[in-house]
């Protein structure tokens, strides 16, 4: 290091006393440094390699809570949504709600022409009125036909049957069976015509739209004067929300998920209307049935969610984060750890240069990686320093968020190293 730190030291002085631009000299002394202080770096830090001198990354056993979450993303519905359609045909006389609008249950919305359904209810009216005249003819004619029948058997009485002759009696009776099949015809029509008038008369009053339920009114889909036609379908003329304190949200939940989710788990899910908010909820069922979109397949959750400040509306996008299982008080290692061994980080020190670490390289031991989201009481080793040399200690993990495992049984304190990774060695 001397022999060049006097090289150096020559170099200056001969370039300082050649007679050169002031500028130049600058530069050149710049340049003269430089160098100066590559070679020292070179000589005060040698390259270095192999695993000898590589450091283990390491990371404290902690021990905390752990919690098990499910993610999911869904849409906010009212608990009950009813679309108001109409069921006659005719012209809209007048919309007497809009949106945003609170309604009672019997509440009129909107409210037809009723011009032909009101004649059409006076027809029917007096359609009644003759079924009943006609009914009180026929009474007044069985009453007629008896009282002849009842003669003519007196006199057959008085007579030894003498007079009146049998076809006169058989007459007499027919009259009587005729007239009272008549009675009945003519009560049946008159049946028949009240049934009329009543069907007209629903049909005036559903030409007052009502509204089936408290609650507000969501969408309008009408306006006065517009025609309605409800020759094939019911067209839907509002949108009614029953109660927006209380609503409900539809979540997809993941195939690979839907095994930890319960009815009963507690979850809580954000909007983007909301930042940083957290709206509590609760799983009221968890569907049977699989939803498949794009190849991925789900199943419909439903929550129950408290909207009491109504800052939710239907239709918002929400992320749900369920909780599945909790841990309160228990070991903590983190999931490299879980994924580390010796003779993988020592391969990957020996095989490392400048140009392997600049090319990609795929995941090495899949299958480790695959084991660390096995299921729970499951024997496992990972690595401690000891002397500065890795140990192996074999422990039994429990649940896992995805960072940390519970370590359920092993010899592990909190505040032990645990070995998660290697630094490469330096060149």
């Amino acid at each position: 290091m001397n022999d060049n730190s006097q090289s150096s030291q020559n170099l200056l002085l001969s370039i300082t006393r050649s007679p050169q631009n002031g500028k130049r000299k600058i530069v050149l002394l710049l340049a003269v440094t430089a160098i100066a202080l590559l070679l020292a770096g070179v000589l005060l830090f040698p390259a270095s390699g192999g695993t000898n001198n590589a450091g283990y990354i390491t990371e404290e056993v902690t021990q905390g809570d752990l919690a098990v979450k499910v993610s999911a993303t869904g849409n906010l519905y009212p608990t009950n949504q009813v679309d108001v359609g109409s069921e006659l045909s005719g012209i809209v006389e007048a919309v007497l709600v809009d949106e945003n609008d609170r309604v009672k249950r019997g509440q009129i919305l909107v409210r037809l022409d009723l011009s032909k359904l009101n004649d059409q209810v006076l027809k029917s009216q007096a359609a009644v009125l003759a079924a009943e005249a006609q009914v009180a003819q026929m009474q007044a004619t069985v009453k007629e036909s008896r009282a002849t029948l009842g003669r003519l058997r007196q006199v057959a009485e008085l007579s030894g049957g003498k007079v009146p002759s049998p076809s006169e009696l058989e007459s007499g009776e027919a009259a009587v069976a005729r007239a009272e099949a008549n009675e009945a015809n003519a009560r049946a029509a008159a049946a028949q015509a009240s049934a009329t008038l009543r069907s007209d008369q629903t049909n005036l009053a559903k030409a007052s739209i009502r509204s089936p339920i408290d609650g507000i009114v969501l969408t309008r889909k009408i306006e006065p004067g517009q025609t309605v036609a409800a020759s094939l379908q019911a067209p839907v003329l509002f949108t009614l929300a029953e109660d927006l304190a209380r609503m409900k949200l539809q979540v997809a939940v993941d195939e690979a998920d839907v095994s930890q989710v319960k009815t009963g788990q507690t979850a809580y899910f954000t909007v983007d209307a909301w930042p940083g908010r957290k709206y509590p909820a609760e799983i009221e069922r968890v569907g049977f049935g699989a939803q498949t979109t794009d190849g991925v397949v789900t199943y419909k959750t439903i929550l129950n969610v408290s909207n009491a400040d109504l800052s939710l509306r239907p239709g918002m996008t929400a992320t749900a984060e369920i909780s599945t299982a909790k841990r309160s008080g228990v070991l903590l290692v983190p999931n490299a750890a879980l994924r580390f061994t010796p003779m993988q980080a020592a391969k990957s020190a020996e095989s490392g240069s400048f140009t392997s670490s600049l090319l990609p390289r795929g995941p090495s031991q899949p299958k480790q990686v695959r084991d660390s989201t096995s299921a729970a009481n499951t024997i496992r080793r990972i690595w401690i320093l000891q002397d500065n040399k890795p140990t192996p200690v074999e422990i039994t993990i429990g649940l896992t968020d995805g960072r940390y495992t519970e370590v359920a049984s092993g010899d592990l304190k909190p505040g032990m190293a645990v070995i998660i990774g290697m630094q490469k060695p330096k060149k």
